[in-house]
């Protein structure tokens, strides 16, 4: 079945009526609104995928199998929708613009039991939530609000024929929240789902796409002096974060954590729902993201950027089906001012872009779900940000060029181009991990989500942190914080513009990535200084790879791209002038593992921390255990005698080549001044 994309701004509307030939180009007329169009749609199915554990949590369980129900390949459970009534939306200036009216009925369901008895979707209907241009609330035979449904990311198959709600949240609604006694858990998202939707055609004709003509990164602007390029600029605009699951042992077997109590430190997933938008000029420098300092673009003319489903053909301008993805991040500031990271993600690949408020021309914008045009937002719900089948690790990326290792990958182990449903995921596989001690240990806390975007002129605005707090009751909560600010948590710790003589935050950039070193000193008041170094490797990789990303060089098996490691640093160095002494070497990467911590020392000149070697490395790669990786943030520290001085640091390339390490001008221990000489033995000398 041949699917074109498109989404919760759907970009839906009769091409015909929109645009006369090669309108919306990059060198033609700006397109011109239309008039609002309404669409209908009935029966197809809804799919649910659960997240059990997060139930278990409160007592809620599934009763049986659901009535009338399947499993698709994905996983999804899907429940038959009744060929009567029928949802109706609005289409304008091509964009889906709200739900107008009808509803949507099941065909059978499941049951639920609860601490307050049993509550049943059989023949639920979906019913548009007033104005709300993105909601459903699912609503029992009673009359009754369950949950709602948002973050719809739709497709449209089968000539229009099909709209496919690819992926969406279901949440709970407040009334269930408040019937089961919990308030607090209104708006958590209890399942990923996905809906088949069979439209009703008008005339004869059915949903096409109007798709414009894209502007590539590096494709020249016309009719501009001097000569100017599209780049790729995109913001992160939002994000929440909430708990997904946790498990007492590892690994994950079940069962529940205990909180503050720590018996167990059980391992605690949360997971963020991120939204980006792209950057909104077209020859002036307009704000993206309002009320950030870092939310205006240096890039004049907006890119499209490209889209495309892992496995779902060959598309240009790279020859293949490059897609963003996302990580997340967690980080601890201690009351000593002491930075960790104590939560990594795996990689999320997107899939989909909604295309919601879009800018007309140039480019491509609004108009495909496969190409993120000019101003476009996008959102990758918490439930689709926990699914399975779109999670992978982060040793298949390279990072800064945004290069998936397909052949290998865990969605392909065969190389032979065939996805592998779920790469063999867990619930717990990929997912940000964090121990229950972690979050029990006080100080401040950050959350931190990123998108990666290949030709992206500016990784730092692809990011954002924000503040949060951890509360236990029968689960784990998390508390979405502010100000969220673009930008990583390294910088929210110590700032690049930082006047502090105690403190430095430097970059070191190349065409290999980014990588960024501060530094923070603390006067004990007893003549030491306690000297924290962290490193944070944004998108420094120094990889080996097999073959090209170019999916025409796929027929032959030795060309298709494997990334064979994609390691960062395994050293690192601080100068040690003589005469001073250190004392409390510490190194610390946010894990609870001490059997793969570097190791540091003082001699010749230097601290030098150095990552444990594997004994049995694979096949062309380093015989190194733990490197500093992309992504990761790892905290080097030591108390000297001596105030601090610029001075350079070194950072050592796991892998051979030139340079074999980096340097960056931060802050050291000082030379001890020498011992005034000239009045020792009376001016005998």
């Amino acid at each position: 079945m041949s699917i074109r994309h498109c989404s919760a701004a759907l970009a839906l509307a009769l091409g015909a009526l929109l645009y006369g030939p090669g309108a919306g180009a990059a060198s033609g007329p700006e397109p011109q609104p239309v008039v609002r169009q309404t669409w209908t749609a009935l029966g197809g199915d809804l799919g649910f995928m659960w997240n059990l554990d997060l139930l278990n949590d409160y007592g809620i369980s599934l009763k049986g199998t659901a009535q009338g129900a399947s499993t698709d390949t994905r996983g999804f459970v899907a429940v038959q929708l009744r060929d009567q009534g029928g949802l109706s939306f609005a289409v304008t200036d091509t964009n889906f613009d709200h739900f107008t009216s009808g509803r949507l009925a099941l065909r059978g369901g499941f049951r639920l039991n609860t601490p307050v008895g049993e509550i049943s979707l059989v023949d639920a209907t979906l019913q548009p939530r007033g104005n709300d241009s993105q909601m459903l609330d699912v609503v029992d035979a009673s009359g009754r609000k369950l949950f709602y449904l948002d973050r719809l990311m739709y497709a449209i198959a089968d000539q229009g024929r099909t709209v496919e709600v690819q992926t969406m949240d279901l949440r709970l609604h407040a009334d269930l929240a408040k019937r089961l006694g919990k308030p607090e858990i209104t708006d958590w998202v209890v399942a990923q789902m996905r809906m088949n939707l069979n439209v009703v055609a008008q005339d004869g004709n059915y949903i096409d796409i109007a798709q414009a003509t894209p502007v590539w990164p590096g494709t020249v602007v016309p009719d501009v002096t001097p000569e100017q390029t599209y780049q790729a600029d995109v913001f992160m605009l939002s994000f929440q974060a909430q708990y997904s699951r946790c498990s007492p042992s590892w690994p994950a077997a079940g069962g529940t954590c205990d909180g503050p109590n720590t018996a167990t430190d059980g391992y605690a997933v949360f997971t963020p729902s991120s939204t980006l938008r792209n950057n909104v000029n077209n020859g002036t420098a307009d704000v993206t993201v309002a009320g950030d300092p870092n939310g205006t673009s240096s890039a004049l003319y907006t890119a499209d950027v490209a889209w495309y489903r892992k496995f779902s053909g060959t598309f240009p301008p790279y020859d293949n089906d490059q897609h963003p993805n996302l990580i997340w991040n967690l980080y601890r500031i201690d009351a000593n001012n002491r930075i960790e990271q104590i939560g990594r993600s795996g990689v999320k690949h997107a899939f989909v872009t909604t295309n919601g408020g879009c800018s007309a021309g140039p480019g491509s914008g609004g108009t495909t779900g496969t190409i993120l045009g000019r101003s476009c937002s996008d959102t990758y719900g918490t439930g689709n940000n926990d699914s399975n089948n779109d999670l992978g690790p982060r040793s298949e990326i390279i990072p800064a060029q945004d290069l998936w290792g397909r052949c290998g990958s865990i969605f392909d182990p065969g190389c032979n181009l065939t996805s592998n449903t779920n790469g063999g995921n867990t619930n717990y596989s990929q997912r940000m991990i964090t121990r229950e001690s972690q979050l029990t240990a006080g100080g401040t806390y950050y959350f931190e989500s990123w998108y990666i975007v290949r030709d992206d002129i500016n990784i730092y605005n692809t990011m954002a942190s924000r503040p949060v707090t951890f509360s236990y009751g029968s689960s784990w909560s998390i508390t979405n914080g502010a100000p969220q600010l673009l930008g990583p948590v390294i910088n929210r710790w110590v700032s690049p513009t930082t006047s502090n003589p105690n403190q430095k935050n430097v970059e070191i950039a190349s065409s290999e990535g980014h990588t960024r070193v501060a530094v923070n000193v603390t006067d004990l008041g007893d003549g030491t200084w306690r000297y924290d170094y962290a490193v944070m490797n944004f998108d420094f990789a120094r990889a080996v790879t097999q073959g090209t990303a170019k999916y025409s060089d796929d027929s032959d098996p030795a060309q298709r791209f494997r990334v064979i490691h994609n390691f960062g640093y395994d050293r690192f160095s601080v100068p040690l002038p003589a005469g001073v002494t250190v004392s409390s070497i510490d190194f610390n990467d946010g894990e609870l593992d001490a059997t793969n911590n570097w190791s540091g020392s003082a001699a010749d000149g230097a601290v030098t921390w150095t990552a444990p070697v594997n004994p049995t490395p694979p096949a062309n790669t380093p015989a190194v255990l733990n490197p500093l990786n992309w992504g990761t943030m790892f905290r080097f520290s030591f108390i000297a005698n001596q105030a601090p001085i610029a001075a350079d640091i070194d950072l050592h390339v796991a892998q051979s080549g030139s340079p074999a390490s980096y340097a960056a001008s931060v802050l050291a221990p000082a030379q001890p001044a020498l011992p005034d000489l000239i009045f020792v033995d009376d001016f005998e000398l």
